[in-house]
């Protein structure tokens, strides 16, 4: 049977409405990811009510109990990203890869839109093997593509990949998907350079600028938003990883003793579960190099979600920041913002939101410069408040136009059936012509 016909006897036995999977590296800790997943989740919730959701992801059991939807894990080995040191090991990731290609493909076959929400997913700017994701989304998108499953991949980041199986991978994924849409220009420049043909691929900004923002925001608490991270070079720097690591965190534990002896409050906010480590070791410096100072003057709360970490940094003045969604989340709060990238998508957002000057790189800052760097950011405050605002709302208008454009290409005959079922003049029959 071809994978036309199997598409069409698909949708034709399909009575609730499309039936939508959501992949991806979501559930795992991951604030950015699982803030990507909540905006798709919410557009399809309210352009398509009657859309029968589920996933396929990193840790299944966080993603059923945030949004409520049935999911699976992408991996049939559970500890597939641990480096397998023994032979049963070894074998048994050789096994997961022939075991989650029928996984994959078996899922991918069940549903009429497959969705990866945002993410870097042509990215390997942290640490990332080949047999991994990049194997799990080329999979997605080869089974998409035989079976007649519509794969998606929405506002999603990419970066040049050195590494020559990885980048196969990717160039491979992105010719099978769907639809494809960058987060920025340079993403798409970079699979272009990576070798993929023009396929005419729109940019929209990342997802999470479609989010909406805590209702109350607190002025001039004196407290500036440290965003950390676990950092230890990409993809590139394995060999150097700890003497990068060691580095940036002396830099800013060095950074933070400048802001409280300068009269400073400090939160302390992380982007994934792992970044917890970087925030200890600064508090532990803390108490060893100024002991007499008082606890209150540093915080330094659990994040769990993405609506945690932009209600805590509504709470403060001015953002110095790593994590990309750490450095977007202040953005999108209009918050005075200086971004200590680890990749060059931190410049990229920071130049398109007009902050293009306040950057350094996560692997070589300079604490003399980045004191200079922050004296003139809030020295401008106003005016780049201002700045930011506008073009928050751009960005919430493109997003706008690009979730009706979801609907025109991945659902055209399911959004005439949704409208009706959102207005409540829907019973339980459904129109033959569906999909």
């Amino acid at each position: 049977m071809t994978s036309r016909k199997l598409a069409t006897r698909r949708n034709q036995s399909t009575v609730t409405g499309p039936r939508v999977g959501l992949f991806g590296l979501l559930g795992s800790g991951n604030t950015g990811n699982d803030g990507s997943l909540e905006a798709v989740v919410a557009y399809l919730r309210t352009a398509h009510p009657d859309a029968v959701l589920d996933a396929m992801c990193a840790e299944p059991v966080e993603v059923t109990m945030r949004f409520g939807i049935p999911a699976v894990p992408m991996h049939w080995n559970r500890r597939e990203y641990e480096t397998a040191s023994s032979v049963p090991a070894i074998v048994r990731k050789g096994l997961g890869k022939v075991i989650d290609a029928f996984r994959i493909a078996s899922w991918a076959r069940r549903h009429d839109v497959v969705i990866m929400p945002g993410m870097g997913a042509f990215e390997a700017t942290l640490p990332l093997r080949p047999w991994g994701t990049p194997y799990s989304l080329f999979l997605l998108c080869a089974f998409g593509k035989w079976f007649g499953t519509k794969v998606a991949l929405v506002s999603v980041g990419a970066d040049v990949v050195r590494k020559r199986a990885t980048r196969r991978l990717f160039v491979a994924a992105a010719r099978r998907v769907y639809f494809l849409s960058y987060r920025d220009s340079y993403s798409q420049e970079s699979m272009r350079r990576m070798g993929l043909a023009e396929r005419g691929d729109q940019v929209y900004p990342d997802l999470v600028f479609s989010l909406s923002t805590p209702s109350e925001q607190v002025d001039s608490t004196n407290t500036v938003g440290v965003g950390v991270l676990d950092y230890h070079g990409g993809n590139d720097d394995r060999a150097r990883a700890d003497e990068l690591h060691a580095t940036y965190i002396e830099n800013m534990k060095q950074f933070v003793r400048w802001l409280v002896d300068d009269g400073r409050n400090v939160r302390l906010v992380t982007g994934d579960r792992v970044d917890e480590n970087v925030v200890q070791e600064i508090l532990a410096d803390l108490r060893d190099n100024r002991p007499g100072l008082e606890p209150s003057r540093v915080q330094a709360d659990p994040v769990n979600s993405l609506d945690d970490l932009m209600r805590q940094m509504a709470t403060v003045d001015t953002v110095v920041a790593t994590r990309y969604h750490n450095v977007l989340c202040a953005l999108k709060l209009a918050k005075p913002t200086l971004s200590i990238g680890y990749a060059l998508k931190n410049d990229v957002l920071m130049a398109e939101m007009g902050l293009g000057e306040f950057c350094q790189h996560a692997d070589s800052f300079d604490v003399d410069r980045l004191i200079s760097q922050f004296t003139e950011l809030e020295s401008r405050r106003d005016e780049l408040t201002r700045e930011m605002a506008a073009r928050n709302a751009a960005n919430r208008a493109k997003l706008d136009d690009q979730f009706a454009t979801l609907n025109t290409v991945l659902f055209p005959g399911f959004w005439r059936v949704s409208q009706v079922v959102a207005a409540g003049a829907v019973n339980a029959s459904v129109p033959d012509e569906i999909g």
